[in-house]
Formats: C-alpha cells, sequence, structure tokens
C-alpha cells in the first residue's frame, strides 16, 4: 500500500504536480512577507507624520531615496540567485539566510528612540532602507523560486494563486487588526508603544513561518545553468528581446505605484476626509474580497487565458476607483465601500497572475536566449514594485506637503484634496496605464504550448547529456 502511495506521489512529481504540504508552504511564505511589508506599507507614513514626528516632506523624500537605492538592490540579489550553488539550489537558501536580519529590521522600523528631529529623520533612513534591502532578500526568492518548483504552467497558476490568496490574507488580517492592537498594546494613550508591540508581533510571525517555507520547498527543475552559478554577462542574454518581461516589469512598477499611494492614505482618508477613524479597521478588511477573486483565477485563466483574465481585472478595478471617487466626492460612506469592495475583487486577479507572468518570462529567455536565469528576470519584478512603491511615496509626500497637511488638526481644503488624489486619482491613473501595457502582452497561449514543449525537450537532452 505505501509502495503504490509512493508510486503515485512520484507519478504526480513527474508531471509536475507538487505534494500540497509545499503548494501550502509556497503560500504561507506570502502570508508572512505580506503581515509584515502591509503593516509597513499601510501604516508606517502615518506612523512616521503623526507619532513619530516627522514632516510627510520628509517622509515623501525618503521613500523616494529607499526606492533609487532599491534600483540597485533589486538586480544584486537576482545577480545573488543566479551565482548560488548549493545543496538546497539557488533560491531557497536566502529564505533561510535573512530570515533573522528581516525579523530584526521590521521590528527597529517601528522603534522609536527619544532623539533630535534631524537624528530622528536620520533613524528612519536607515530602519527604512534597511527593512527595503532585506525585503528585497527574502521575497526576490519567492518569485525566482517558482520556475523552479515545476514547469507545469497549470501547477504555476496553482501555485502563484495559493500564493496571492495568502498575501491577501495575511495582508488583510494585519491591516485589520493593527489599529485596534495599538491601542490595546498602548493603553490608548501611547501609539508609540502599541505600534511597536504590534511591529514585534508581526516580526515573530514572519520568523517561524519562514523557517517553516525553507524546510518544505524543493527545486525540481534541473539545468545545466541552475547546477552551475551563472556569470553575470551570461545571466544578462536573458533580457534580450525578452517582451514579456519587459510589459510584466512596467506594470509592476505602474501598478504598484497607484496601490501604494491609495493603500498609505488610507487612514488619513477616513481620519480626515470623512471625519470616521474608526472604520479604518472596517473599510480595510473589504481587501479580503480579493481572495474571492483569486480563488477564481484558475478557473477563469482556463477559459479567458492569462492576458484577457489580467485585462478583466484590470478593467473591473478601474471601475471601483470611478465608484470611490464618486463617494469622495459627495463623501458618502456606502457608495465608498461599494466602490472598495468592487476594486479589490478587481486586484484579486491582478495580484495572481503577475507571479505566473515573470515565471513565463524565465522560460521565455531560456526558449529564446539560451540562458535561464531565475535570478536577473524575476528580481526586476520586486525592483520595480518597489521603486514603484517609492514613487508612490514621493508622490503622496509631495501632494501633503503642497496641501500644507498638519498632522492631528482639521485639514484645510487643499490637504483633503491632496488625500482625495492620492487615495483616488492616482491609482485610477496607473490602472489605465497598467491596461494600455497588457494591451500589448503577447505571449499567446499557442505560443506558451510551442515554448514548453521545446523547453521540455531541451532539459530532458540536457538531463541525458550529464
Amino acid at each position: 500500500m505505501a509502495s503504490n502511495s509512493k508510486s503515485s506521489v512520484e507519478k504526480r512529481l513527474s508531471k509536475g504536480i507538487l505534494p500540497w504540504n509545499e503548494r501550502l508552504s509556497y503560500g504561507a511564505s506570502d502570508f508572512a512577507c505580506s503581515f509584515t511589508f502591509s503593516l509597513i506599507g499601510t501604516y508606517l507614513m502615518y506612523f512616521y507624520t503623526d507619532v513619530f514626528g516627522i514632516t510627510a516632506a520628509a517622509v515623501g523624500t525618503l521613500m523616494l531615496v529607499a526606492r533609487v537605492i532599491d534600483a540597485f538592490d533589486g538586480p544584486f540579489w537576482g545577480i545573488m540567485i543566479d551565482h548560488t550553488h548549493s545543496k538546497w539550489g539557488r533560491s531557497r537558501p536566502f529564505l533561510l539566510w535573512f530570515n533573522a536580519p528581516f525579523t530584526i529590521f521590521t521590528i527597529l522600523c517601528f522603534t522609536t528612540p527619544d532623539l533630535p528631529m534631524n537624528w530622528k529623520i536620520v533613524w528612519a533612513y536607515v530602519t527604512y532602507i534597511g527593512i527595503g534591502v532585506l525585503y528585497s532578500a527574502v521575497n526576490i526568492p519567492l518569485t525566482s523560486i517558482l520556475p523552479s518548483m515545476t514547469i507545469n504552467p497549470d501547477e504555476r497558476v496553482l501555485l502563484s494563486t495559493i500564493r496571492s490568496l495568502c498575501s491577501n490574507f495575511g495582508g488583510t488580517l494585519i491591516s485589520v487588526i493593527a489599529l485596534p492592537l495599538v491601542t490595546l498594546f498602548g493603553g490608548g494613550d501611547n501609539p508609540r508603544r502599541g505600534f511597536f508591540l504590534v511591529a514585534v508581533m508581526a516580526a515573530l510571525v514572519f520568523f517561524v513561518i519562514y523557517l517553516v517555507v525553507f524546510a518544505n520547498l524543493r527545486e525540481r527543475v534541473q539545468t545545466l545553468e541552475s547546477q552551475k552559478p551563472l556569470p553575470i554577462k551570461k545571466s544578462l542574454k536573458a533580457l534580450k528581446r525578452n517582451w514579456p518581461w519587459l510589459i510584466v516589469i512596467g506594470l509592476n512598477f505602474v501598478y504598484w505605484l497607484g496601490m501604494q499611494t491609495k493603500g498609505q492614505v488610507t487612514i488619513y482618508f477616513f481620519k480626515y476626509n470623512l471625519d470616521r477613524p474608526e472604520l479604518v479597521s472596517f473599510a480595510l478588511l473589504f481587501n479580503a474580497i480579493g481572495l474571492v477573486s483569486v480563488f477564481l483565477t484558475p478557473y477563469v485563466v482556463m477559459k479567458l487565458g492569462k492576458k484577457k483574465t489580467l485585462l478583466a481585472g484590470l478593467a473591473i478595478s478601474i471601475v471601483g476607483q470611478l465608484i470611490l471617487g464618486l463617494g469622495a466626492q459627495i463623501l458618502n460612506i456606502p457608495i465608498v465601500i461599494v466602490g472598495t469592495i468592487v476594486g479589490n475583487f478587481g486586484n484579486g486577479f491582478i495580484g495572481a497572475l503577475i507571479a505566473v507572468l515573470l515565471a513565463d518570462a524565465v522560460d521565455y529567455g531560456e526558449w529564446k536566449n539560451g540562458v535561464r536565469a531565475e535570478g536577473i528576470v524575476t528580481s526586476a519584478s520586486s525592483f520595480t514594485a518597489k521603486f514603484g512603491m517609492g514613487i508612490g511615496g514621493a508622490i503622496t509626500g509631495l501632494l501633503l506637503s503642497m496641501g500644507h497637511y498638519i498632522p492631528n488638526k482639521s485639514q484645510s481644503p487643499a490637504a483633503l484634496f491632496a488625500i482625495e488624489a492620492n487615495y483616488v486619482w492616482v491609482p485610477m491613473l496607473a490602472l489605465v496605464l497598467s491596461l494600455i501595457l497588457i494591451l500589448f502582452y503577447s505571449l499567446t497561449p499557442a505560443k506558451e504550448k510551442e515554448m514548453m514543449a521545446a523547453l521540455t525537450q531541451k532539459h530532458a537532452r540536457e538531463n541525458q547529456t550529464n
């Protein structure tokens, strides 16, 4: 009986179908990432301006500088992955090596030493830049390992779906519980202590989950390149005429720019524009609507294909922003909530497919150029997403500064419009630009089928040679 069970598992693995413990571990990895980094993305700007006491202009500049640095750290980690050759594979070791450093810096970001203003800004620079660099070190391997886990395209969609479900759940959970926990841990009058203890909790969750993830994931797609360090010059060949890759990283930059401006002013919008700060956690709870569309993604992709599914998600998100804009104009909370629900439903399709398209870009680079470079191809995803988020942060800081935003005071009409622009109109423009980009995506299902057949034959020949 045991022998039959083992034979069944081996048969499924030969088809690129992974066991459930590995699928769930892959998903848990992004639960951990979102649980910590959504705390930073949603609340850190508010923490800096309204709790730590740094000006909005200084925070916006910080976020821009940090993302310029990411222009170097993203490709750096990609090159490091391509150069890594260990008994654990290329990407997997990074999940272990940088677990503890990321955990520590998550806590430091919400630590508030009693310093003069200039030194507060220095502290913010060191900790925020540090967490950005370390996030690349723990998150880029999650994308780069996907094409190494399986070459089965349906399994990749399923893995990315599970990852997106877990990511959405982790981000929604911390967004909803963070402020109540800040109040609980801070006693209602000490938000510094409250935010610090919430960060400690989130960091420990990340640390434990990442140990489990490292233990369970495996790199199974072995090629000549994956069995030895890949020189930089050779790895860069994977990007030559890699049009799917260019489209996806362009989408990643524009989309996350818009999502960052929206996410980090959510608390401002409900606190100042709607004068209902107690509804922040309630509104963020509707991020979970994205779980429905993420769950539906594999089925919709089977009917429509990846490109049409992504276009549909972007179109739905645009409609959601339009509804949200109407609610913001007339200050109608039910309409704002409806817009939030519709937009989050569309966002679920987008988040579920970005990692899949990047995995396809790895295969495309190998198919066209003969070089399989998971690290350099997928690291651009982290870089462009974070660079977009940094530009989004800078835009938020600039608009708030131009609107003469003053923390914890009644805001002027100009400041209220600056908050609304960040929450509604900048994300709207980003979604429209993203949709236009995907219209040019040219890796059709027929071409993908041809590509996968050619790569399967190539890998079989290489394995026989070795």
